[in-house]
């Protein structure tokens, strides 16, 4: 695997998830020999790869029903999954760490569009504030090592994610990857499409490729001790993103939308001014995106992630 054009031995955690393994340099690890929960597993991983830089991806993440369900695990194998990594890494001399937050730190009563100063906002949306408490702490933790021993340690927040190789269990994956499976399903059993909610919920959706491509640039160019937000600013509603997924499947008439169920924030839209500001990247649209998605799914299935 090639290293960028600045560090020659990136460490990439989370290599094998929906962003690490989009990421076309970098050095990844078994998690089922290194356990970043467990501090001595965090050193030794950290050690046997001796790192110029991290790019720090792993978290475990779910959809909204995980959220609600699996609140401690949530905020308790983050909180430790990130302080064992940045503790370590600092406590070994690695100068570079480039981690990632969440949408999912923000308020419900911060101002829209929430814009990187709101990151500490209040609390997190309720139904998030486990998991939103955990990633702010990451923020806080890179930004004591940069203020106190210099180093460059900050953050990036992406947008909603989806795209090749996510996660597409109904119960931990990512909105975009579960109704992609679960209309897969639909389009074999011949059963109704189901999407929670009313479809009205807004998300700025980010294409996997696109989060690669703007991680190694902001490795090698991004060094404010401040969170940086990667926002393409074109929300979209999920209702329309299902009924893209439906057509591609070609099972419009059987999206339902399920209003009993949870619906998640209204609205969760994020602003990319500073981005914009000093990267003109052009981002992937949602329609473009979400086909080369289930086209990759497709040729894929069933060696997919379940």
């Amino acid at each position: 695997m090639r290293q960028t054009m600045k560090y020659k031995n990136v460490l990439i955690t989370g290599k094998t998830g929906s962003v690490g393994s989009n990421l076309n340099f970098g050095t990844g690890f078994p998690s089922s020999s290194y356990d970043l929960r467990n501090p001595l597993h965090a050193e030794k991983l950290i050690k046997d790869v001796n790192p110029d830089a991290i790019v720090h991806c792993a978290a475990k993440v779910g959809g909204l029903k995980y959220h609600l369900e699996e609140k401690y695990s949530l905020f308790y194998d983050n909180i430790t999954i990130n302080t064992n990594l940045i503790h370590s890494a600092k406590e070994l001399g690695v100068d570079r760490v480039l981690s990632f937050l969440s949408s999912c730190i923000f308020s419900d009563s911060a101002p829209l569009p929430y814009c990187e100063k709101d990151i500490h906002h209040s609390e997190p949306a309720q139904v998030h504030y486990p998991y939103g408490y955990a990633k702010r702490m990451l923020d806080v933790q890179s930004k004591i090592c940069y203020e106190k021993f210099g180093l460059k340690y900050n953050c990036i927040v992406p947008t909603n994610i989806y795209g090749i190789n996510d996660n597409y269990n109904s119960e931990t994956g990512h909105v975009i990857a579960v109704l992609i499976h679960r209309a897969f399903q639909a389009s074999k059993t011949g059963d109704d499409f189901i999407v929670w909610g009313n479809g009205k919920q807004q998300r700025d959706f980010l294409f996997t490729q696109d989060v690669a491509n703007l991680t190694e640039w902001a490795l090698e160019n991004y060094f404010d001790k401040e969170p940086l937000i990667f926002s393409s600013d074109m929300p979209t509603e999920i209702g329309y993103a299902a009924e893209l997924i439906a057509k591609k499947f070609g099972i419009e008439k059987k999206l339902i939308f399920d209003t009993s169920k949870p619906s998640g924030q209204k609205i969760r839209k994020l602003s990319g001014n500073k981005l914009a500001s000093i990267n003109k990247f052009k981002f992937t649209s949602i329609e473009d995106g979400i086909s080369e998605s289930v086209d990759w799914f497709l040729k894929n299935y069933p060696n997919v992630r379940l």
